[in-house]
């Protein structure tokens, strides 16, 4: 039977990790909140600035860029994927890490030919742990995403799809859906396919009507590259950020369940206790008592 030390002992132990996972919690509270702050002022530019290459690309005739897939609508060669893997650097996020790697996995299954690009030291461990070969590394924290950042890796990607090293680039990461919710998505980054338009949650298009012809200058190429270029990188650091709020968002998620978790253990060891508290005062009682008897039947044979 369990005595009344070791049970005050456990009740010590779960009432320190309630604590520590409080903590946790309120840490992971004020993160989430201001890189939500940061992701609002920074994603609708980007999705604007997405939204304006491919309604271009829709309503001027006849144009060839190795960012969007063919004119006649063909397909785009399948070729090699470069896939750019967001994770956290640590766990105790609920299935926060392990909803990304479940993705990737599903996308290596159905195809074979990928190079794999990873943010997070959770992903770069996996990886490891699995024997499966990473083409870049990114040693940098995933807790601090800016733009810098995101331009180091859109510079890398870009730079081996103009090699023709990488066909298509996508990018699998943990999207904030709203304070309550998350996603994990895999997105094609390019090519671009010029027949999907932007619309809003209700499936209406965002797109502005096209009054005027465009005009480039001082040349297509040249403005389509450095739009792409920004589009790209922006897209990347909204990602980062995205994610980052999404594992907070997880983590806060499981330090409550944990937290709860406790507060039934705890109710469960202080009935305990008491029972078992209440068993050992009834023994001393009864010892006692016993005791006391004993002695008066001495006495009594005594006289």
């Amino acid at each position: 039977m369990v005595g009344v030390k070791e049970i005050k002992s456990r009740i010590a132990g779960v009432q320190d990790t309630r604590k520590i996972t409080n903590a946790m919690y309120l840490i992971a509270s004020n993160k989430l909140q201001k890189a939500k702050n940061q992701l609002d002022r920074t994603r609708p530019y980007f999705d604007a600035l997405h939204s304006e290459i491919k309604r271009v690309f829709r309503n001027v005739e006849g144009v060839e860029n190795r960012y969007f897939y063919p004119a006649d609508g063909g397909e785009a060669p399948d070729g090699t994927y470069g896939v750019l893997v967001i994770t956290a650097d640590k766990g105790l996020a609920g299935g926060y890490n392990q909803g990304v790697i479940k993705k990737v996995q599903q996308l290596m299954s159905e195809h074979s030919d990928i190079k794999l690009f990873v943010v997070g030291e959770w992903g770069r461990r996996f990886f490891k742990l699995h024997n499966i070969p990473v083409e870049k590394s990114f040693l940098y924290t995933a807790q601090n995403p800016t733009m810098n950042r995101s331009r180091e890796i859109s510079e890398l990607l870009l730079e081996l799809f103009h090699k023709g090293e990488l066909d298509k680039i996508f990018v699998v990461y943990t999207d904030l859906i709203n304070n309550m919710s998350t996603d994990v998505v895999c997105t094609r980054l390019l090519p671009f396919r010029r027949q999907s338009t932007t619309k809003d949650h209700d499936g209406k298009s965002t797109e502005k009507e096209v009054d005027n012809p465009f005009e480039f200058y001082p040349s297509m190429d040249l403005v389509i590259d450095n739009v792409v270029k920004s589009w790209l990188s922006g897209f990347i650091y909204s990602a980062l950020v995205a994610s980052f709020c999404s594992e907070h968002n997880a983590r806060m998620a499981a330090m409550s369940t944990a937290d709860q978790n406790a507060e039934k253990i705890l109710e469960a060891l202080t009935v305990e206790y008491n029972r078992v508290r209440q068993a050992t005062i009834t023994q001393e009682i009864t010892e006692v008592i016993s005791g006391v008897k004993a002695q008066k039947r001495k006495r009594k044979k005594e006289v």
